[in-house]
């Protein structure tokens, strides 16, 4: 086997076996703090289509209907989760394991790096593997308690973190997060092909910044172009979840820590398991 080779059953680089021996990574179980019923990742094949917003989004709409979620901010070198709840204290330890931070309204428990560091515009500075590692024990090492869904914000493409969720949690499957532009739908469709590469359900899409509403005359003017969604959705074999305009209310929010105060009606129809 070549140095850059990998098993086509693990997908593993320079893993030494072939589909006949093949060791595929084990899913990490729940620790015994943990009830965790539904674990569910956003994903995106490119970044700057909004994936964390969703994230949040999708977070605030299951909450809101009287269910218990969390969110693992899986993007470690891009966390943005914390900034958007307004939250900046450190987890606390309860035993050997970390305690999440609850956002102030909802009371959403969220975990990210970014919770960790001596200052939120600290770089992280890590390969991949160290990525992979914090993600693991994001899973492993925090006392989530009983939650409906765990919401595990992915960072954009298909390298080791996304791999790393999908081979070590217990997924019950992936929203998928595009924009209006072809570029946006061509590099997902890599994000759909690597979670049908690794037998990983997908839920459905939504599109992200799909239009912008005139405040004054109410016309819907689409500044990334005209959505040709369904037609996508419908060659992918896939739901539309939701179409999300560009809201700089919801802007402006994040970017206060606000997020919770903002009111939308998405993500309130039935369509994740266990809904």
């Amino acid at each position: 086997m070549s140095t850059d080779s990998k098993c086509s059953s693990c997908h593993q680089k320079d893993s030494g076996c072939t589909p006949d021996n093949c060791k595929k990574p084990e899913v990490l179980p729940q620790n015994e703090y943990n009830n965790i019923k539904n674990v569910i990742a956003v994903v995106s094949g490119k970044g700057g289509v909004g994936k964390s917003s969703v994230t949040a989004l999708l977070a605030l709409g299951l909450a809101r209907q009287g269910y218990k979620v969390g969110i693992m901010d899986a993007d470690i070198t891009g966390p943005s989760i914390p900034k958007m709840f307004g939250i900046r204290q450190r987890p606390q330890q309860f035993d050997d394991k970390l305690l999440p931070v609850k956002s102030s309204d909802l009371g959403i428990p969220v975990i990210s790096i970014n919770l960790l560091l001596p200052n939120e515009d600290d770089p992280v500075i890590w390969r991949g593997p160290i990525l992979a590692g914090a993600v693991k024990q994001f899973w492993t090492d925090v006392a989530w308690g009983s939650l409906d869904y765990l919401i595990v914000d992915l960072p954009p493409g298909t390298g080791d973190v996304p791999l790393t969720v999908m081979q070590s949690l217990p997924l019950n499957g992936i929203v998928v997060v595009t924009s209006p532009q072809e570029l946006s739908r061509m590099v997902v469709r890599k994000a759909i092909k690597m979670a049908r590469h690794m037998s990983v359900p997908i839920i459905g899409i939504v599109e992200n910044m799909s239009y912008f509403k005139c405040p004054d005359c109410g016309k819907e003017v689409h500044i990334f172009g005209r959505s040709r969604l369904d037609d996508a959705a419908s060659v992918e074999g896939l739901p539309v979840l939701e179409v999300l305009p560009i809201d700089p209310q919801l802007a402006e929010l994040a970017d206060r820590g606000r997020i919770e105060d903002y009111q939308t009606t998405a993500f309130r129809k039935p369509f994740l398991p266990g809904m």
